[in-house]
């Protein structure tokens, strides 16, 4: 488990999974991302079990943070994908599927977390992701955290009838700050 303050990431765990059907199937959490089509019960379970075959590292990671009643609560997941051991660089990629946890920063904070754990746990030296040019909150949180915009993909996707560009944005472990 990683852990700070009032935010920590876990492993995933089979009862996680009626969470993630439910994030992954309501349009406003998927606005800015990748996921197209409604995601069934028995899909997020074969999804499930394909990731115990991937390496430890490219393991999804739930989001939680105390509540109220100083109980955890699952908000949302987070993870690193498509590592490269050679070059020591990843992708990564959050999504809070609690809306009423939206715009308190909690993103920000979730993202420090990760960039602590890609350059200290995983050693590596550059972290990057995508983002729809679209997301101005998104942009705004990796901005906060140190990314730097690298290049923008012209009309890389196609999502509810319109083109939108991809702005492509990383951190090198030279320019993290902890």
């Amino acid at each position: 488990m990683i852990t700070e303050g009032k935010i920590r990431l876990r492993a995933p765990e089979r009862s996680d999974l009626p969470n993630f059907v439910r994030w992954m199937n309501d349009p406003e959490v998927t606005a800015g991302l990748l996921v197209l089509l409604p995601l069934s019960a028995v899909d997020e379970e074969k999804w499930f079990e394909n990731m115990q075959n991937r390496p430890q590292a490219e393991h999804p990671m739930v989001i939680e943070t105390l509540n109220a009643d100083g109980r955890w609560m699952p908000v949302g997941n987070s993870g690193f994908h498509n590592l490269d051991a050679r070059v020591r660089s990843a992708e990564v990629g959050l999504v809070i599927g609690e809306k009423e946890y939206w715009n308190q920063g909690l993103g920000t904070a979730v993202m420090r977390l990760l960039l602590h754990h890609g350059f200290e746990t995983l050693n590596l030296n550059r972290i990057y992701l995508h983002v729809f040019a679209n997301n101005p909150r998104a942009i705004r949180c990796y901005e906060k955290v140190g990314f730097v915009h690298e290049g923008r993909l012209r009309q890389d996707m196609y999502k509810n009838g319109q083109y939108i560009d991809v702005l492509v944005m990383s951190v090198l472990r030279e320019e993290w700050k902890p």
